[in-house]
């Protein structure tokens, strides 16, 4: 099983920031239902890129500067961090296909192994 990583307030630089992969930020909480909907889509996005893109996930709760950082108004929100490019995000539940189409992850994928 591909590991998710956890970012807090003070790992998010190290894990998100600067990464050298593009990485997909889950902003949850645990008492919110539509997080728990988004968790399994995160664990097969992260299976289906693994190599390719991180997956991290960040408890607004437990990480409130994070929360205030990005502007974290309503959850669960999906920010994408690209290298050198500002983050993109999406506020709300969202399927795998629905996150690879926003994202472009389709085409990180297939650029990754021409790259191989």
């Amino acid at each position: 099983m591909t590991e998710i990583k956890h970012a807090t307030d003070d790992t998010f630089e190290s894990l998100v920031i600067h990464n050298d992969k593009p990485v997909v930020v889950d902003f949850w909480a645990a008492w919110c239902g539509p997080c728990k909907m988004v968790a399994p889509e995160m664990e097969k996005l992260a299976a289906k890129y693994e190599g390719v893109v991180d997956v991290v996930k960040v408890d607004v709760d437990a990480n409130p500067r994070l929360s205030e950082a990005f502007g974290i108004m309503s959850i669960p929100t999906i920010a994408f961090f690209k290298p050198g490019e500002q983050p993109a995000g999406v506020t709300g539940f969202r399927r795998l296909e629905d996150l690879e189409q926003t994202f472009g992850l389709a085409a990180l994928s297939a650029l990754s192994a021409v790259e191989s």
